[in-house]
């Protein structure tokens, strides 16, 4: 593809060399690197005057050092004549911070922060002309931009692990953890062919479950519970032990984006899942290492497929149905 450049912030080189593999690309020249005082360096080690820039960074790892990375590196791009700077952002950084936090008194609520509309703000100003994401927390998201958004899914990555890995999934029973999964989770019960359940969840505090209640029969059936993602697993893994408990034979766990941060890990190994799978929006070898419960799916072909359809200025709402992987 010609006037095309590819570029991986740190976050997750893995990730982006997948893709330009996909596309059949070189990465693009950058160096980044840290003053003594900590500041952020960014170098464009070639020219990008005239070429279509696409830069990947996913907000895990040192978060708030990546999506600072991430600015720069558009900033340098947008001045130095790129005709159009992407950034593919496949786990979007503070997007579980999206709207005011009802719980507490009135007066903190009227001061919390949306702070996924204040990074929409930070690339736009950077200079960022379109974003790719995936599976974005809450889908109101895309409209805290003024530029293009494209909400990609993992849906059908999900959908081919499923039918290729769970021998029962005929049998078996689509759970969403929350209220707000209910939509993701039909979507793939409906195209499986197969129910659906929802377990209802009240919180005392952040990652923080207190009373769960199932609604949906699961008795001798696989559950597989789905949802967009995973922090400390606490949700998970209490929902795992109640679908047991009401007599599920085998737990599994389809995740986009698995954080696994703080207990996560000794979590999945105690509870009752015969694998936890989510996809590598975010780096998942360290953690594999100590969770041999731990699977991914590769979704570096959906990326790198809206990447060439983007480029080519081809519309990307084929992905949201079907990928070639």
């Amino acid at each position: 593809m010609p006037n095309i450049v590819l570029f991986s912030g740190s976050s997750h080189h893995d990730l982006s060399q997948r893709v330009a593999d996909r596309l059949g690309l070189e990465l693009g020249k950058v160096v980044t690197k840290k003053f003594s005082n900590q500041e952020t360096s960014v170098e464009i080690g070639e020219s990008v005057r005239g070429e279509d820039v696409y830069i990947i960074q996913s907000g895990c790892g040192e978060i708030n050092d990546n999506l600072m990375e991430l600015l720069i590196m558009i900033n340098a791009c947008k001045i130095a004549s790129s005709s159009r700077v992407t950034a593919v952002i496949p786990c979007f950084p503070y997007a579980r911070q999206d709207k005011k936090d009802k719980k507490g008194s009135v007066e903190r609520w009227s001061r919390a922060p949306i702070s996924a509309k204040l990074v929409a703000n930070m690339l736009s100003v950077a200079g960022a002309d379109h974003i790719i994401t995936m599976d974005l927390h809450a889908s109101q998201i895309q409209g805290f931009f003024d530029i293009p958004v494209d909400n990609l899914y993992a849906e059908p990555a999900v959908l081919q692990w499923i039918k290729e890995n769970i021998l029962e999934w005929r049998n078996c029973i689509i759970v969403s953890p929350d209220a707000g999964g209910a939509k993701r989770v039909t979507s793939i019960a409906d195209r499986l062919n197969v129910d659906f359940a929802l377990i209802h969840k009240e919180r005392k505090k952040a990652n923080e479950v207190d009373r769960m209640v199932l609604v949906g029969d699961v008795k001798d059936r696989v559950a597989i519970l789905v949802d967009d993602m995973a922090d400390t697993c606490g949700t998970i893994c209490h929902a795992a032990d109640k679908l047991i408990s009401a007599g599920a034979t085998k737990v599994y766990a389809i995740l986009t984006h698995g954080i696994f941060s703080g207990p996560a890990i000794s979590r999945i190994n105690n509870a009752s899942f015969e694998a936890v799978v989510v996809t590598n929006t975010i780096p998942q070898e360290e953690k594999m290492k100590h969770c041999p419960k731990i699977q991914f799916i590769d979704i570096s072909m959906i990326l790198a497929e809206a990447i060439r359809r983007t480029h080519n200025g081809e519309s990307v709402s084929y992905l949201f149905s079907h990928v070639p992987l």
